[in-house]
């Protein structure tokens, strides 16, 4: 079984219709350790096979249309941050606090790219909210210094911040929640009533491109990029797509446009506008959330309680940890699950953590998470329901860290955990990809081999995992493209899900965050 007739098993596709996909491969792009590319491109791949698969259920009357995976298109997407221009200028990807850090008995990974965060971290470790970044960063780095990883992670954790202390691949499947992550599906589904099928409206062949998600309302309470990356390629496929925000807690600017195509962007405060909220999930198809679990209880936003009212919606839920185990209500960042799984370790050197050459832990969830959606909407048409998907960033990574070893050469010796000591700068890795941190507990071994030969890309490395000129690998202008925005004229990455007949990038350009009226169209 290769990688995309994995994932689409788990998917619960038929298995006759991955004849339909082929594969351009490309060895030069995302070159890793860690099987990152065919990864990638079995996570595009079945989410292409997904919308092919509900365009035939819908319009296509010649059957399934045939699905095309490139991988240099996969690469400059999961790399699509780092292409991306607004009007000629690069965009900002990490706080200068996000980063990992040197601790007295190995490292640590912080998250402050977002101001709450930041001013958390500070005031976890006696510092002043207001400190100026150049003197937060020395500060910090004294501080880190003398204390315990595993004491740093649980005093910024318990201030409401985001902090990971740097563990092996051993020391993950060993903890519990480690164990708890591996003995979960790759991609989890339900059915929570008996709805009656879904009735689709016929999507003309005639229309333009075949738009297998047209009509259909998606509900995007998502933040950061695995959620957005999925709601983004629903709009590629013709869905309406309304993305609401506590009015709060802005979006990252350059963030919200490099995952806003396709899509309209509102606010909407949920302690005092219920009735708002209410009057779009009653006209909502899909509902997309990506916080904490459990945080959006309160409001009624479970899968079952969602149902309930809406009955014959699609629920969507990703998390970083996964919803279970004792680590379900932490907050996480792919390059936080990176470190506490071990893929910094695995990807570094003895004495340094190394990175991903792609933040291919969130992007290759929200490829699974979209496509987990789009089988969802087919299976409904036949079968009803109201139905539920979820995925989590770390149970990918379990995926991800049951491949072989590189060219068969055993694990590269990686960075101590906890216990471990290293020499080397604190530079930032970046938001960098799935971890391989479960020590081979993951799943089937389904994931080809990486590229021992690459470059160790090390904590120190300016810039993180890469930069502008090699993201992704050589040669991403072919998957580039420039069009005019409300914000200026952008630069951004092509949409790599592609399928005969269907579309081949976004309708709709991004727009400022939040300035759409909170309402379907």
């Amino acid at each position: 079984m290769d990688e995309i007739e994995y994932v689409w098993s788990v998917l619960g596709g038929d298995a006759a219709l991955t004849a339909r996909v082929a594969r351009a491969a490309r060895p030069e792009v995302l070159e890793a350790r860690l099987p990152v590319r065919a990864l990638a491109s079995a996570c595009v791949g079945a989410c292409a096979l997904a919308a092919a698969e509900l365009a035939a259920r819908r319009a296509a009357p010649g059957g399934v249309p045939a699905v095309r995976v490139d991988d240099g298109a996969v690469a400059a997407a999961f790399t699509s941050e780092r292409h991306l221009r607004i009007g000629g200028r690069e965009p900002v990807s990490f706080a200068p606090l996000s980063r990992l850090w040197r601790t007295a008995d190995g490292w640590v990974r912080t998250h402050a790219n977002y101001p709450h965060h930041r001013a958390r971290l500070l005031a976890a470790l006696g510092l002043a909210r207001d400190t100026e970044n150049a003197r937060a960063v020395d500060a910090v780095g004294s501080l880190l210094a003398g204390l315990p990883a595993r004491s740093v992670e649980e005093t910024v954790y318990a201030a409401g911040g985001a902090a990971v202390a740097l563990r092996t691949p051993e020391e993950w499947a060993a903890s519990e929640q480690g164990r708890a992550v591996a003995g979960r599906p790759l991609v989890e589904r339900g059915v929570l009533d008996t709805s009656p099928a879904r009735t689709f409206a016929p999507v003309p062949p005639s229309a333009g491109a075949l738009l297998p998600a047209a009509g259909l309302r998606v509900l995007d309470l998502t933040r950061v990029i695995a959620g957005p990356v999925a709601t983004r390629t629903l709009a590629l496929l013709g869905a309406d797509v309304l993305r609401v925000d506590p009015p709060g807690l802005p979006e990252l600017p350059d963030q919200h446009v490099d995952t806003g195509f396709g899509k309209r962007s509102a606010t909407l405060d949920l302690t005092c506008d219920q009735a708002a909220f209410e009057e779009l999930l009653g006209a909502a198809d899909v509902v997309v959330t990506g916080y904490r679990p459990g945080s959006l209880d309160r409001f009624g936003l479970s899968p079952r309680a969602l149902a309930a009212r809406r009955p014959g919606l699609v629920v969507a839920r990703l998390s970083a940890w996964g919803a279970y185990g004792p680590w379900a209500g932490r907050r996480g960042f792919d390059s936080l699950v990176q470190v506490g799984t071990g893929i910094a370790a695995l990807e570094g050197t003895a004495d340094r953590p190394g990175a991903l050459p792609a933040q291919a832990l969130d992007h290759g969830t929200g490829y699974l998470l979209a496509a987990g959606v789009l089988r969802a909407l087919t299976e409904q048409s036949r079968h009803g329901g109201s139905r539920y998907v979820e995925v989590a960033l770390a149970r990918t990574a379990a995926w991800l860290s049951a491949g072989p070893a590189p060219d068969g050469a055993g694990r590269p010796h990686g960075v101590g955990g906890s216990a471990g000591s290293a020499s080397a700068d604190t530079g930032d890795t970046g938001d960098t990809g799935g971890a391989r941190g479960t020590g081979g507990t993951g799943g089937p071994s389904t994931l080809g081999t990486g590229s021992g030969a690459r470059r160790v890309r090390a904590a120190g490395d300016a810039g993180g995992p890469g930069d502008a000129g090699d993201a992704g690998g050589p040669g991403a202008s072919p998957w580039l493209r420039e069009r005019e925005s409300p914000l200026g004229r952008l630069r951004y990455a092509l949409p790599p899900v592609r399928f005969e007949g269907g579309p081949t990038d976004w309708e709709r350009a991004p727009g400022p965050w939040g300035a759409d009226a909170a309402r379907w169209v």
